[in-house]
């Protein structure tokens, strides 16, 4: 079994710029080549999941209901595009309240582990794919290969700043797809 935890913001859909917020339906784009990306690693066996830091609910900059409306759209899109995905996980919490399930903290990784009842040590064969450093640590905690992608946040010229390093980069999903396949 193969997995790939995937961001959303920068991986999935075009990244909204820093401290902005897909807020709602009509505000998400995919970005170009992802269906076909997703569907080539679904077809290949890949268990495909969603793992994002949402804190604009906690914020109040949009509700849980809007969020579920832009999950809803993206899932639908994806399934007329042959795409199955297996999970969405979102940490809806600001920085300060602390929770395991705010990456760089890997407890959305584990709560997709426990829910799909999928081995622990998967983790050390599976892809954790970003567009931020956080993205990046977060895969590292939790032991996966790391793809650092840069059609979202991050940008190849960044590299003195980085914390820690991918295990590799691409241009954006489809380039990390075809290294993976």
């Amino acid at each position: 079994m193969n997995i790939a935890f995937l961001d959303r913001d920068g991986v999935i859909n075009e990244y909204p710029g820093d401290a902005k917020y897909v807020s709602n339906w009509q505000e998400f784009r995919f970005i170009e080549g992802v269906e076909f990306a997703l569907r080539r690693l679904t077809k290949a066996g890949f268990k495909v999941f969603i793992i994002s830091n949402q804190a604009g609910i906690a914020r109040g900059i949009y509700s849980k209901d809007n969020l579920d409306l832009i999950t809803e759209g993206m899932l639908k899109k994806l399934q007329a595009a042959g795409v199955k995905l297996d999970g969405v996980y979102y940490c809806i919490h600001r920085n300060e309240d602390n929770c395991s399930c705010r990456k760089p903290k890997i407890g959305s990784l584990e709560r997709a582990l426990k829910e799909h009842d999928i081995p622990k040590q998967m983790l050390k064969k599976s892809f954790f794919i970003g567009d931020s450093i956080t993205d990046i640590q977060t895969g590292k905690n939790a032991g996966c290969r790391t793809i650092l992608v840069f059609s979202g946040k991050e940008k190849a010229g960044n590299q003195d700043s980085w914390t820690v390093r991918p295990d590799f980069t691409a241009a954006d999903l489809k380039e990390a797809v075809n290294f993976m396949l």
